[in-house]
């Protein structure tokens, strides 16, 4: 393979990860052509700090919390009925910390534990047909047309007599649709998503909470650099997201901005690392807060 290919393959390869926070709202290159039968290890750490909490939706004004979260997730490239797909698994795991006001009165949390796992299926509709590493090779992106499907299992730890708890203690799930189009060396991606809850029938004691769905914007400008890193320029808005407790409506719609960027740097053949962050410019609720993030990817099969 030519050092041109090699270089534009390694582009592709270090896009393929999942995030590497359960928060992260910023994933430029989502919707690229990657070979069929690729595996991807990835072990990652993000650091937040601000008003936020595992779930932002929760009740609490002047929030200062940091949260520190450790991922390992698992991803292996498909062929779905002749198209590119992916299938991947994150399981994170968070330490919070930090003080909020509810119901006009401070509380403080010191909580640890696994989170809720995520659960995604990826594929590609329109213009990344899936190939063997060695068709790839000729391989030229123009437009993508792909759809997303996660879910997140609510496995994580969760206490009914506090507010603050890494896991949610309810089910979510969001199709999602996006587009890539490729003027090399620049993309432009955009994606539009929903995110559906279940009900959490033991919040607070035993109390009944349910919340409509959260929408979202997504774009990214990427630039790829020559011998295999990318960068790129991130922002999402996202809304909606009324929450109610047995019934009774809590006010609480969310409507926020956040920017961001990402750099992913190929170490070898095999490894990678990205780098990412991200800050609220427009908050309504629950969105002003810092993030920074790290991944390490290792790939391997399909003949890599």
């Amino acid at each position: 393979m030519g050092g041109t290919h090699r270089a534009r393959l390694l582009s592709l390869l270090i896009a393929l990860w999942p995030a590497a926070a359960a928060g992260q709202d910023l994933e430029p290159r989502a919707y690229t052509n990657t070979p069929v039968g690729l595996n991807f290890a990835i072990a990652g750490y993000a650091w937040t700090n601000g008003d936020v909490a595992v779930d932002a939706s929760l009740p609490l004004e002047d929030a200062k919390l940091q949260t520190d979260t450790a991922v390992l997730a698992y991803a292996r490239s498909l062929d779905v009925f002749g198209t590119s797909g992916k299938l991947d698994v994150t399981l994170p795991f968070t330490y919070v910390t930090g003080s909020a006001t509810f119901d006009g009165e401070p509380v403080e949390r010191r909580v640890s534990g696994l989170g809720d796992a995520r659960f995604r299926f990826s594929v590609n509709f329109f213009g990344a047909p899936a190939l063997s590493f060695k068709a790839f090779e000729s391989y030229e992106q123009d437009v993508i047309v792909g759809g997303r499907f996660t879910v997140w299992a609510p496995i994580g730890q969760y206490d009914d007599d506090r507010l603050i708890n890494v896991g949610t203690h309810r089910w979510s799930f969001t199709p999602e649709l996006g587009i890539s189009k490729s003027w090399a060396p620049f993309i432009l991606e955009l994606s539009a998503r929903t995110t559906f809850f279940t009900d959490n029938h033991d919040f607070l004691g035993g109390h009944d909470r349910s919340q409509e769905p959260i929408s979202a914007a997504e774009a990214h400008a990427i630039y790829a650099f020559k011998r295999g890193p990318w960068g790129s320029l991130d922002v999402t808005y996202y809304g909606g997201g009324e929450t109610s407790v047995d019934g009774v409506s809590v006010h609480d719609f969310e409507s926020n901005v956040r920017v961001g960027g990402t750099i992913a740097l190929p170490v070898n053949r095999y490894n990678s690392i990205k780098l990412y962050g991200s800050t609220g410019v427009w908050a309504r609720r629950g969105g002003k807060y810092d993030l920074i993030g790290i991944a390490w990817q290792v790939r391997w099969g399909a003949g890599f």
